[in-house]
């Protein structure tokens, strides 16, 4: 089940609110658990069983590391090596067949190596679980003796499947007290409304040039049609990752949680570092809190603090996916924050702004392609491509009328450049306009009117892929 489906906005998301509300308080927690399972078990209910498995070895690690002090650390790195072995297994099995198979003489000969599946959701409620751990093994939280707590603290359905990586610390009062109030409940139907744009109208129209574009191959589509499929890739997965967040947001707002932000416009950055502090908050603070600090951070000199990174990025890429491609681009993006800190960050400061977002958009832009393609060799072809006449045949004209134009012009635009105008004009005018979040009747309207947009899309329209479902 998605947000972004009939059957979640018409009946599971109605259907939660009424229980949820209509209940007396002590049992709203008991609500959101039964309708999380409910959610995660719709489209794989066998792996509610993995998903309850890991809420139990995490309920029991925390609680023994506060009662066995003497052994926590051991308790610690058993309960680490279980959350890594299950994502392990579930995430990497198949790439690790196909490389032994590669290097092996012979390969894998008459092996018969099965297919494992991927739980959806595992890289997030994982990351999760091991934050609460860590945080206990610090002394930083105190151990959950309450499994219905510790279980919607893993299950709640709003960030379950795709984020943003809640850490246990920044939730866990909310989860004993919290206060529902209309303004919140208003400010998050709102949020939602915005993101479901952002998903529906955007992305998924986005989506459905760039697959048609990248199955074609680099040889056989024009060099137009390729520039068109890349610039609309990177926008689809901002759109398709934010929207997706800004959805979690408002749904948790509407039963009285307040999560991180997990996006903040990284397309107006001015350098790669600013980008990955604007990008993915929640993964991005996850790997400084609990690698890259613990590795010593940069207190240790530079050059433990270019390994630092490349580790960090490393296992950012692996943490996208099983692949090389995945490690590449995590590897490439850490490359060019070492480059920033050795000297190219303090000639950006000196150059005009303009300067070094136009750097940082060709980073990312070249990055996303390299993402996408998921092999080295095909990413040196498209990018090849790209700038070489080749006679392919697939063009623009294919994709390319007035509503995408209009789209793709809209998509630049609220990627972060209208917010930025936004955000000046309200230093300019104090009182005139007012701060982002805020409900007002013209944004009451607006919401409605895109709600009504993406119910209509939906309707017309079944193709509703997400891109961060497969990590």
């Amino acid at each position: 089940m998605v947000f972004s489906s009939m059957l979640f906005l018409w009946i599971f998301l109605p259907l939660v609110l009424a229980a949820y509300y209509l209940s007396p308080r002590k049992i709203r927690n008991g609500i959101l658990v039964f309708f999380s399972l409910l959610f995660y078990a719709w489209g794989e209910p066998v792996y509610i069983l993995l998903m309850l498995c890991s809420v139990l070895v995490n309920f029991m690690g925390g609680i023994f590391m506060e009662d066995h002090k003497t052994h926590r650390k051991g308790i610690l790195w058993g309960t680490v090596l279980i959350n890594l072995g299950l994502l392990g297994y579930f995430k990497y099995f198949n790439f690790l067949a196909e490389i032994i198979g590669k290097i092996l003489p012979g390969g894998l000969g008459n092996l018969s190596i099965p297919q494992v599946a991927l739980p959806i959701g595992i890289s997030f409620y994982t990351f999760q679980a091991l934050s609460y751990v860590i945080d206990v093994y610090r002394g930083e939280v105190k151990a959950q003796r309450n499994f219905w707590y510790m279980l919607l603290y893993i299950s709640f359905f709003p960030q379950l499947i795709a984020g943003p990586i809640v850490k246990y610390r920044d939730i866990a009062q909310q989860i004993l007290e919290r206060k529902e109030t209309v303004e919140k409940f208003a400010a998050g139907v709102m949020r939602f409304c915005w993101g479901l744009g952002k998903k529906v109208l955007l992305a998924n129209a986005f989506a459905e040039v760039v697959d048609d574009i990248f199955q074609y191959g680099p040889e056989a589509v024009s060099r137009k049609a390729l520039w068109l499929g890349a610039v609309l890739y990177m926008l689809q997965i901002y759109y398709d990752f934010s929207g997706y967040s800004d959805m979690a947001v408002g749904l948790g707002k509407m039963f009285g949680f307040q999560f991180q932000e997990n996006f903040d416009y990284p397309y107006v950055s001015g350098s790669v570092k600013e980008f990955w502090r604007r990008w993915h908050i929640s993964l991005s603070s996850w790997f400084r809190d609990y690698v890259y600090i613990p590795l010593g951070g940069n207190r240790k000199g530079a050059l433990c603090t270019y390994r630092n990174l490349l580790i960090v990025f490393f296992l950012t890429g692996m943490w996208h996916g099983a692949g090389t491609g995945f490690i590449l681009w995590g590897l490439y993006h850490g490359l060019f924050l070492i480059l920033e800190r050795v000297w190219l960050g303090k000639k950006l400061e000196k150059l005009p702004g303009f300067v070094g977002w136009g750097y940082t958009m060709i980073v990312v832009f070249l990055g996303w392609i390299l993402f996408r393609a998921e092999d080295f060799g095909l990413f040196c072809s498209y990018v090849k491509n790209l700038f070489v006449s080749h006679g392919g045949m697939i063009l623009t004209s294919a994709y390319l009328d007035k509503k995408l134009l209009f789209l793709l012009i809209m998509g630049i635009l609220f990627a972060g450049f209208v917010q930025k105008v936004y955000g000046l004009l309200r230093e300019k005018m104090p009182g005139k306009f007012p701060e982002n979040g805020v409900v007002t009747v013209p944004r009451i309207v607006a919401s409605i009117a895109i709600l009504w947009l993406c119910v209509m899309a939906l309707v017309n329209n079944s193709y509703n892929p997400f891109i961060y479902f497969r990590f």
